[in-house]
């Protein structure tokens, strides 16, 4: 039976967990962390539990480096985690989980939804396109009230998502692409962790400009 065979029966959706497990064991160390980094983040955790000797090559930090890098970004390729790739995997995920969830707040245009968004403080800051600065969680609200009152691209879509945790703090960079606007907004979510959960304090959006290689608003 070939690696991606092996894996094929480490999906562990069907009950397969054990077997696949067993299979990985007899490999020697290289070779199973090659087989599991064809393992999609559910099946890996999944793996983790079969049995004590499995959960060890599971959680091996370099197959947690190699599914950060699939799924995330290479640019953190330099750093070392302090508390290792697995808990820096599962924090990134946590982190883009809330700003999908922004997402979905601005689509549906619920201020409630964008009140649990917001952390409750007088520092968070609000920077949308052609508008002031909205300083402090009450004002931050207002701003979203007004943009959801009259604000027409309520078909929005996110690409180039790319996000960096560091300790208690994260932040995400995007593009953000409003129905048939010429145009995308390039955009910035900054993330706090406050008692098990991330919070947002700070949102950034502005028009993209188009230069050229010649134009001097370009640095090197």
């Amino acid at each position: 039976m070939n690696n991606k065979s092996q894996v094929k029966t480490a999906t562990c959706g069907n009950g397969n967990c054990a077997m696949a497990g067993s299979m990985i064991e007899q490999l020697v160390p290289e070779i199973a962390l090659h087989v599991m980094s064809f393992l999609d983040y559910g099946s890996l955790c999944s793996l983790s539990m079969t049995n004590s000797s499995m959960r060890r090559v599971a959680n091996d930090d370099r197959a947690w480096k190699a599914l950060y890098h699939k799924d995330f970004t290479t640019e953190q390729a330099a750093i070392s985690p302090p508390n290792g790739w697995k808990a820096y995997y599962a924090a990134t995920k946590a982190v883009i989980g809330v700003n999908e969830e922004w997402y979905r707040v601005c689509k549906l245009k619920s201020l409630r939804g964008m009140s649990r968004l917001w952390l409750n403080a007088d520092y968070v800051k609000c920077i949308l396109p052609g508008r002031a600065v909205f300083t402090g969680y009450e004002k931050v609200l207002q701003s979203w009230a007004i943009t959801f009152q009259w604000d027409q691209h309520n078909d929005r879509q996110l690409r180039d998502v790319q996000a960096r945790v560091f300790g208690d703090m994260a932040w995400v960079t995007f593009k953000e692409f409003f129905n048939a606007a010429i145009g995308p907004a390039l955009a910035t979510n900054i993330f706090e962790f406050h008692n098990g959960q991330w919070f947002m304090v700070h949102h950034h959006s502005s028009p993209m400009v188009e230069v050229g290689i010649g134009d001097p608003m370009v640095l090197v």
